[in-house]
């Protein structure tokens, strides 16, 4: 494969998680509106996770779509 298609492949990927993420992000308000604010409060904890990696997942999508390409 070639680092083109990689990164096509990843980005699709992240732009997936970002969905998902969305998604789960009105579930969690929701069941916190419906009094249950520790579990929303958990939710959200695992999604800062995805927060957290990204930036570094952008980076590397960015890296993958310009190597080989000359800089300049």
């Amino acid at each position: 494969m070639n680092n083109t298609l990689i990164a096509g492949l990843l980005n699709a990927q992240n732009q997936n998680q970002i969905a998902l993420r969305a998604a789960v992000e009105e579930l969690s308000n929701w069941v916190e509106q419906r009094g249950s604010a520790d579990i929303a409060d958990n939710v959200r904890c695992a999604l800062a996770t995805l927060d957290e990696n990204l930036e570094f997942i952008r980076d590397g999508i960015t890296e993958l779509s310009t190597s080989g390409r000359p800089r300049t």
